[in-house]
């Protein structure tokens, strides 16, 4: 790893050092954050707006980068480095590591594995003032940046107050673009009153512009319990179901998430979610396979939506069953567990299991991903192929034993899964094989060679 060796060469007031590796050339400390060489951007201060000495450690977790110059990096720990010291190798650490190093018995480098023949650690200072001016500067750029955010937030809230028309849809656009960028402009938003205001264009008479943008904002902000309150009334929420069904796949997926959130309020009531349309609406998002993102989201709604017992047979009524039979095979892992989550609490009801039932892929389709995904996948398509079977032992038992049930259920029961999943198998094993005689029944399963 390439390092910095102290000189001990100064002229006129400036630390001066080598670059290892770097061709021999000879920087001055101001000149190498300037000019780049380690990814610095200009000169500056080291000294918050007050003219107080800024915390080292502060800025490194505040700023959290992915890229930072490899030599600020101790190669123990893989951090930046706060308190860097040098060993006799040349090779240099953060204090705090070689320490513990030592403390384990070690009398190594770490990154050369020689033999240490002093085992004295000596300040790097040339590195540390490197290292803090570069994270100085990174940081008083973002804090910069952050007030310069806030100010423009305050200033598209005025401007939202006035305008109307294009100009208010742009303003809000802006609005949408600052608040996605940082989390102080967010909290500038709330603090000055604007989710009151970006509420209030909600509304009946709302062009889908408006709306589309409103909501952009709404989703990104911590909405208190008021906030959730005022846009659960039924017309800010019939215009959310209208963009859900006609918006862009970025508007659905935040119309999505806003009503989510709404949901998440303790005074909510069902009757906000019991419309035919915005299931119609959601189911339209999770089959689109252009976009795995709006699956995941929508997936994530309805089973929220599927906890309030009074929506459930709505939920059947629009036909989410066979839709969502039909999209198991295609789906990741975790969609895959929330859409079986969502049909093992539709399988509750009459209905449900009907539903269940007449679909030619919901046998075939839980079977396949017995000991496929997860324990819980595993669970949740048991769960399922157990009431359908109930509902009609002659008919589906076949069906099942036909997709190899059978052999699914034994791996299930010589698995390691919890007591309850070997005890449903053995159940469901039982009862496919009611109408076989044990010969048939093992050549229909295919068995034999497992039982020999």
């Amino acid at each position: 790893m390439p390092m910095f060796q102290p000189s001990g060469w100064r002229r006129d007031g400036d630390v001066r050092f080598d670059v290892v590796g770097g061709g021999g050339h000879v920087l001055d400390l101001d000149t190498a954050v300037k000019d780049g060489v380690l990814g610095g951007g200009g000169g500056g201060g080291v000294c918050g707006g007050g003219g107080e000495k800024l915390d080292l450690k502060k800025m490194i977790e505040e700023l959290d980068l992915d890229e930072v110059p490899s030599v600020f990096i101790c190669p123990i720990s893989l951090e930046p480095m706060q308190d860097p010291v040098t060993l006799c190798t040349g090779q240099t650490y953060e204090r705090s590591n070689i320490l513990k190093w030592f403390s384990l018995g070690h009398f190594t480098c770490p990154t050369t594995m020689q033999e240490l023949w002093d085992d004295s650690i000596t300040p790097n200072k040339t590195l540390h003032h490197l290292i803090y001016r570069w994270f100085s500067q990174k940081y008083l750029l973002m804090k910069k940046r952050s007030e310069d955010l806030q100010g423009r937030a305050s200033e598209l809230l005025e401007t939202l107050k006035k305008v109307k028309g294009q100009a208010r849809v742009q303003a809000l656009k802006e609005l949408q673009q600052v608040v996605a960028s940082h989390a102080s402009a967010k909290k500038t938003v709330v603090d000055e009153g604007g989710v009151a205001l970006i509420s209030s264009l909600l509304g009946p008479f709302t062009s889908h512009a408006v709306g589309s943008e409103s909501i952009g904002i709404l989703v990104n902000l911590n909405l208190d319990s008021e906030s959730k309150v005022n846009l659960m009334q039924p017309a800010k929420i019939s215009l959310m179901v209208d963009i859900l069904n006609e918006g862009s796949i970025e508007t659905k997926i935040n119309c999505t998430r806003l009503i989510e959130m709404l949901m998440d309020e303790k005074n909510f009531s069902s009757e906000v979610v019991s419309s035919p349309s915005l299931l119609v609406g959601l189911l339209r998002l999770i089959k689109d396979k252009r976009h795995p993102n709006g699956t995941s989201a929508g997936l994530g709604l309805l089973k929220t939506i599927c906890s309030h017992n009074q929506v459930r047979n709505l939920v059947v009524s629009v036909g989410a069953v066979p839709q969502l039979v039909e999209l198991l095979p295609n789906l990741n892992p975790d969609c895959l567990e929330s859409a079986l989550f969502i049909l093992d609490i539709l399988c509750t009801l009459p209905e449900g299991r009907s539903a269940l039932k007449v679909c030619s892929n919901t046998i075939p389709n839980m079977v396949r991903l017995l000991m496929r995904v997860s324990e819980s996948c595993t669970q949740y398509a048991l769960s399922i192929l157990w009431e359908v079977c109930k509902l009609a032992p002659e008919e589906c038992a076949a069906i099942a034993v036909e997709a190899g049930l059978a052999a699914k259920l034994l791996l299930v029961i010589q698995s390691g899964c919890n007591p309850a999943l070997k005890q449903r198998s053995s159940e469901l094993l039982k009862l496919c094989s009611l109408n076989y005689t044990d010969t048939i029944f093992i050549s229909k399963c295919k068995l034999t060679r497992t039982i020999q």
